[in-house]
């Protein structure tokens, strides 16, 4: 049976493994895992990049091949530029997400978060907040050393 060397990657709550023959540089196989602790501080990240109203800041959370299936657009966005693009006109509403519920779920170099949120809207003309309760899920993707962002998907609660 072989051992794993366990390496914690500090505040993250990150958790890299690999096998004791790949960590002497025959290999370069590396396994990473997110832990509860690192989903929470991703999901902060991407609240706080919608914080700065930037699309260009949201955009570089997704990896490059990344799928973004939004609450608010008919067209899956596949792409930076379709990212960037759904993100010009929806970060005017000054997002703020909250989660309500979450169920985790990791394995080697991915991790899933998906539950409920409310995000909540502000309109730009009258500074009326709007709640919006809808269901979304992340998947996140280990790679080059970050996690980023593979698919987002968000849908509006069917029934009130």
């Amino acid at each position: 049976m072989k051992s794993m060397l366990m390496i914690a990657a500090g505040a993250t709550g990150l958790m890299v493994a690999a096998a004791p023959a790949e960590a002497a540089g025959r290999g370069k196989a590396v396994c990473a895992k997110a832990t509860p602790a690192a989903l929470d501080a991703k999901f902060a990240e991407f609240n706080n990049a919608w914080a700065t109203k930037s699309p260009d800041k949201v955009t570089a959370l997704f990896d490059d091949d990344a799928v973004l299936l939004a609450t608010v657009a008919n067209v899956p966005r596949t792409d930076h530029a379709g990212i960037r693009d759904y993100f010009v006109k929806f970060l005017k509403n000054s997002p703020v997400g909250k989660i309500d519920s979450s169920t985790i779920k990791s394995g080697c170099n991915w991790a899933l978060r998906a539950g409920t949120w409310t995000v909540t809207l502000t309109n730009p003309d009258s500074g009326v907040k709007t709640d919006v309760k809808a269901r979304y899920s992340f998947l996140y993707q280990f790679e080059d050393g970050q996690w980023r962002i593979e698919h987002l998907h968000s849908s509006a609660m069917p029934e009130k």
